[in-house]
């Protein structure tokens, strides 16, 4: 389970005030995922009047976070199309990248999914939650907490309801952040169960290879094509739960 350990890199004995701040491969994955992003977006931003398939590929992602939060949020969400397409895109490069093939791994380097740790995902969530609460109390002050009266609820039950929604608000960055971890973490635990199998059929024998091995492959290269489409698929999701909560603050529904 390599891929999954956070390991120092160029020395673990870097230190400010007594707290560890080694360079990871966390990290090193971080920063190449925010490279891409930045040359994807670079690489776009040429302004043809016939547009090259680079930019046009950077105007069909940015058309398509515009439409996910007009839709969702109506003209008032094109001013966080900046945001919810970087955390969008920044996700998606994130569970590509950790999709690498097995000839960089054989060349000593081993791809890194930071979205399957907790942690990232979690500061994402609470990035979102951040905008979220600002928005809310700045532009409705301390009406904001409406949100947790729906309309029509009876006088007496405006206590229990309260408290019940606010539970459930406060729970939102949580499932947010878990939903990306979970879904990236678990996929690449079945490749890694899967390939395991593949390598020990192989190292029992000829028949163990054929019977064992061969239809793991098989489904190895299946789960590799569904993990593609759950990289996708959860960078849409965080995408698209982000503007619906972005919406909850801006028009307290």
């Amino acid at each position: 389970m390599h891929q999954f350990a956070i390991e120092p890199i160029f020395g673990s004995d870097w230190a400010i005030a007594g707290h560890n701040i080694a360079f990871t491969n966390s990290a090193l994955w971080m920063l190449i995922a925010g490279i891409c992003l930045w040359i994807f977006m670079i690489g776009g931003m040429k302004r043809e009047v016939v547009p090259g398939r680079w930019q046009m590929a950077v105007e069909t992602m940015t058309g398509f976070i515009d439409d996910l939060l007009e839709a969702n949020m109506g003209k008032e969400g094109r001013k966080y199309v900046p945001y919810v397409f970087t955390l969008f895109m920044f996700i998606l490069f994130a569970n590509l990248l950790g999709l690498i093939p097995l000839p960089l791994a054989m060349a000593g380097v081993h791809a890194f999914t930071f979205t399957s740790h907790f942690t990232v995902t979690g500061v994402l969530a609470i990035m979102t939650f951040a905008i979220v609460l600002t928005v809310g109390f700045w532009k409705h002050g301390l009406h904001f907490f409406s949100l947790f009266v729906p309309h029509g609820t009876p006088t007496l039950m405006i206590p229990l309801i309260f408290v019940i929604e606010l539970i459930s608000f406060l729970f939102r960055p949580f499932s947010l952040g878990l939903r990306l971890f979970v879904a990236m973490m678990s996929g690449h635990v079945l490749l890694e169960v899967l390939s395991s199998f593949v390598i020990d059929a192989a190292n029992a024998g000829p028949a163990y290879g054929v019977l064992i091995g061969g239809p793991s492959f098989i489904l190895m290269i299946a789960i590799c094509a569904l993990e593609l489409l759950v990289a996708g698929i959860q960078a849409y999701v965080f995408a698209l739960l982000t503007s619906l909560y972005i919406n909850d603050a801006e028009h307290l529904h």
